[in-house]
């Protein structure tokens, strides 16, 4: 289970920055190195995702494979069990429906298909209403024009029950308008209805693109965002800085406590962050175990003491308290510091980031490594 440390005071131990520039490239390999081999290898999970899809007859499109993907790697159990009961031989309609029950990424192109589909279909049936109102008022208007015709053409006293014929084509005329215009009006106020339910429904799906579903943070494509606005401004991107937390060990706890506990784990660890950094400062969960920051108008060394903040906050507040007669384990994380004027494009800013992220650890005794220091 999880259970929360009372909150004490900061430790800030000691830094020994040495030469680390030439050796930050080998550690970052050694690093890359252990965390490969703590971690089932991404070809052996391709291979039984890709395995599962032809035993099922499943068609190789790319949300077919994030759809089985999140379920066998990503241990969805509900979609794992939805997707079961579909049959040996899944339509692709109903495998479409769970992808976006589930909100995965993948099918929120379909679903804006499926909205931009419907969005047509109603404004041609508007415009179909529209043509129809407005043969009602033209054929209004003729009998209008036939019966003034009719009236001022007469040369000898119209007789009253032709005058009274010619008002009741025309009364008859007018209702047609006045109903039409009624349906019409109807019709437009459903179709309007509608078409704010789908413009919420498309802004609710390109929030979920870029919204973590397990802690509500940012994902990767809210920080590729994020980052493609900064290298966008006219100033330039210099003076900000990006840094990356990773739990160590992540896949030892969620296999000794269970996908559930380790989800837990995450969304607290989300709330901790939050508290941990000011309100203003970008945060993401960009994969499992992993989460980035983008601090602005920061230096080096406010970024890194920021770096030794998150950590020291971290082994403070969580701890996974066992259930068995083993010694409770602290939570502990590594963090790599990078800075934006050190990156000409935001991939390298992330690729600086990630060396240090490596280098950290591959150093238990200093979790938080900077870029090129």
């Amino acid at each position: 289970m999880l259970a929360g440390i009372a909150e004490g005071e900061s430790r800030w131990p000691e830094r020994t920055d040495g030469n680390k520039g030439i050796v930050m490239q080998t550690a970052a390999a050694i690093a890359l190195n252990g965390r490969e081999a703590a971690r089932p290898t991404p070809a052996a999970d391709s291979q039984k995702v890709v395995q599962h899809m032809v035993r099922l007859n499943v068609a190789g499109l790319p949300r077919n494979y994030e759809l089985f993907h999140e379920a066998l790697i990503g241990l969805n159990g509900g979609l794992a069990q939805d997707i079961a009961a579909l049959g040996p031989h899944p339509q692709q309609e109903a495998l479409d429906e769970l992808g976006l029950r589930y909100r995965l990424v993948g099918h929120y192109g379909l679903a804006g298909e499926r909205a931009r589909d419907e969005a047509s279909r109603m404004l041609a049936q508007t415009a179909s209403r529209l043509a129809e109102g407005r043969l009602h008022h033209q054929a209004f208007a003729r009998a209008c024009e036939t019966i003034l015709k009719s009236v001022s053409g007469q040369q000898e006293q119209q007789s009253l029950a032709d005058f009274m014929a010619e008002v009741d084509y025309l009364a008859s005329s007018l209702s047609a308008v006045l109903a039409a215009e009624r349906t019409i009006g109807a019709k437009l106020e459903e179709d309007i209805e509608r078409l704010t339910a789908l413009e919420r429904g498309i802004c609710a799906m390109q929030a979920a693109a870029v919204t973590d579903k397990i802690t509500g943070l940012p994902n990767r494509i809210g920080l590729n965002r994020a980052l493609d606005d900064l290298y966008g401004q006219e100033e330039g991107a210099a003076g900000s800085a990006l840094v990356m937390v990773d739990i160590d060990d992540f896949k030892g706890l969620n296999d000794r406590y269970g996908t559930q506990a380790g989800n837990k784990l995450l969304k607290k660890l989300a709330g901790l962050f939050r508290k941990t950094v000011k309100k203003n400062d970008f945060i993401a969960r960009t994969e499992g175990d992993e989460f980035a920051f983008l601090f602005a108008n920061v230096g080096m060394q406010d970024a890194l003491a920021i770096g030794e903040r998150l950590r020291g906050c971290v082994e403070e507040n969580l701890v996974f308290a066992a259930s068995d007669a083993s010694e409770a384990g602290g939570l502990t994380i590594s963090v790599g510091v990078t800075l934006s004027g050190d990156a000409a494009t935001p991939g390298q800013l992330q690729a600086n980031a990630r060396v240090a992220l490596l280098a950290a650890q591959s150093n238990p005794r200093q979790p938080v490594q900077a870029f090129g220091r």
